[in-house]
């Protein structure tokens, strides 16, 4: 016999679409006014006034702009027309109450009251909730696990006992403990992500809360691993007391009056398996719900190690994306000109004058000769003919023809061997120059800055039997250079101890980490300062390029 069919009411009687239509205020154009007015409706709630006429609703909106500059004034709103809207909506019930009336004519007119649905009322709870957010909320608690574990050794008593109402308390209470766990942890979790996304903008965020994060993760970690284990054999406890008369006597102290039987008993048989899963899975090799979290715990300081670690790194060398943009912008207000501004941009970000192509449309009768250019259907162009000039297919799918010009090669190995030579040559003049930086005693010698005044630190001078104040010239100082790019580069982090060596063009350079004193070498162009290290340049013959020249010298 087929079961008659059960008609729904209040929420049940809400479709996806009518759920969907409750937040259609949010995309009005007087959004912020129908904000307010549900506002002034909930103030009026919380005081226990459920259904409000007109007037009323605008003595709750303009108590509100008493005391919130954001009100809007009730004055300045078509209230029955929002009210109306609301309604449409579904957010507001309307009724007619004839008890305000004071005459007929009254009587006749309409006397409106409002007040929320419940789909209405729970719609604009979750727009408050988002519209309340903040960074707050996105915290893990420890202090949880303590209570989580106390309400699973009163259950067992509970469920020993055969008390159902306490085994009900006890048992939502486990519930929407967990619950909350998992939230807080989501949100948590997705809040260390935009702090990772966001670093490169703006570091000094996460820097000002690195230490609060890390000892806040930590905190966590440990009550987790302290307490898992308890818990664990806590939830046991209450099995050994009998899982079916738990579930029976949560089932039956339930106070929701629409459910059979039947659906109480598998709800709660599904809730429990849940909790079960978060603390104590059924086999060993199953990781609980619990493990998951710890394991993503400690993932989280991880990741907030290494990006601390990327921001210092970023910081002590100098460059950021902070920094580059920096750079960047200092360049466009020093540039000279309009024309040197364009130029700039144009070399900076790669843009440059765009390639016109004509191509006809395959079927030039399909498109009206008055369409408009706007209007006509595009034409589709080979990313060959855009970018190198020329259709597919020419030359019959033959490669092009490779110009191979002997003279411009002999140019080019001609000047690559000359400018080799030149660096070789330089290279053994600075070796001769200057052996090493270090006086006798192992401290850096002083130098003399432009001014003539004294400097704590060692000037790279010339070896004995040659002038200390002839400069080192271009060609030196270019391969001196060279050489500092190939050693700094070579710093490891973490390792400020350990010297730099580079090695090319027949020398080598070692700078030596020399905390408190730096080093002083005179160029033909001016002075230059290594801060922190001590300079030293040797001859090493094995690392000249041994090459035979492909043309004659």
């Amino acid at each position: 016999m087929p079961q008659p069919r059960v008609q729904s009411f209040g929420l049940d009687d809400f479709a996806l679409d009518d759920r969907l239509r409750l937040f259609s205020y949010l995309t009005a154009d007087n959004r912020i006014g129908y904000l307010w007015l549900l506002r002034a409706i909930e103030s009026a709630r919380n005081s226990y006034h459920l259904v409000l006429h007109t007037s009323e609703v605008a003595a709750a909106l303009a108590g509100l702009a008493e005391t919130q500059p954001d009100c809007p004034d009730p004055a300045g709103l078509e209230l029955p027309r929002l009210l109306d809207a609301l309604v449409d909506w579904g957010v507001l019930d309307r009724g007619q109450d004839g008890a305000r009336a004071t005459s007929l004519a009254e009587y006749r007119n309409r006397h409106s009251v409002y007040q929320f649905t419940e789909a209405g009322y729970r719609a604009h709870r979750a727009v408050e909730s988002v519209l309340s957010a903040s960074l707050n909320d996105s915290t893990l608690s420890r202090l949880v696990f303590a209570d989580l574990l106390a309400d699973l050794q009163a259950l067992a008593v509970a469920n020993a006992a055969g008390d159902a109402e306490e085994v009900y308390r006890k048992l939502s209470r486990l519930d929407r403990a967990l619950a909350d766990i998992a939230e807080r942890a989501a949100r948590f979790y997705h809040m260390l992500g935009d702090l990772g996304r966001t670093h490169d903008v703006r570091p000094e965020v996460f820097l000002a809360h690195k230490d609060a994060l890390l000892s806040h993760l930590r905190d966590f970690y440990d009550e987790l691993q302290r307490y898992t284990p308890r818990l664990r054999e806590a939830v046991r406890e209450v099995e050994t007391t009998g899982l079916d008369r738990l579930v029976e006597a949560a089932a039956e102290a339930d106070e929701r009056v629409f459910g059979t039987p039947v659906e109480r008993l598998d709800d709660w048989r599904r809730r429990w398996s849940g909790l079960r899963s978060w603390l104590a899975p059924p086999s060993a090799d199953l990781p609980s719900e619990a493990d998951r979290l710890a394991g993503a715990t400690t993932a989280a300081i991880g990741d907030v190690l290494a990006l601390l670690r990327r921001i210092t790194e970023a910081r002590r060398g100098g460059v950021s994306r902070e920094s580059q943009l920096r750079h960047l912008a200092a360049w466009f207000t020093a540039a000279g000109s309009v024309d040197a501004a364009h130029a700039l941009f144009d070399a900076v970000f790669g843009l440059g004058a765009p390639r016109h192509a004509g191509v006809a449309h395959p079927d030039p009768e399909a498109i009206p000769t008055r369409l408009s250019w706007w209007d006509a259907p595009a034409v589709e162009l080979s990313r060959t003919l855009v970018q190198f000039g020329r259709t597919p297919g020419q030359g019959n799918g033959r490669p092009a023809r490779i110009d191979r010009s002997a003279s411009e090669r002999h140019r080019l190995r001609e000047h690559q061997l000359a400018e080799e030579r030149r660096h070789v040559e330089a290279a053994a003049r600075l070796a001769e120059a200057g052996p090493a930086a270090i006086g006798p005693d192992g401290a850096p010698r002083a130098g003399t800055d432009q001014d003539g005044t004294d400097q704590s630190g060692a000037e790279f001078s010339p070896d004995a039997g040659t002038d200390p104040a002839e400069p080192l010239d271009d060609a030196q100082v270019a391969v001196l250079r060279r050489l500092l790019d190939v050693a700094l580069a070579a710093r490891a982090p973490g390792r400020p101890d350990t010297p730099l060596v580079a090695a090319a063009f027949g020398v080598r350079l070692t700078l030596s980490p020399a905390p408190g004193r730096f080093t002083t070498v005179r160029t033909a162009g001016g002075w230059l300062h290594l801060d922190g290290y001590a300079l030293t340049v040797a001859p090493a013959r094995h690392t000249v390029a041994q090459r035979r020249e492909l043309v004659p010298a």
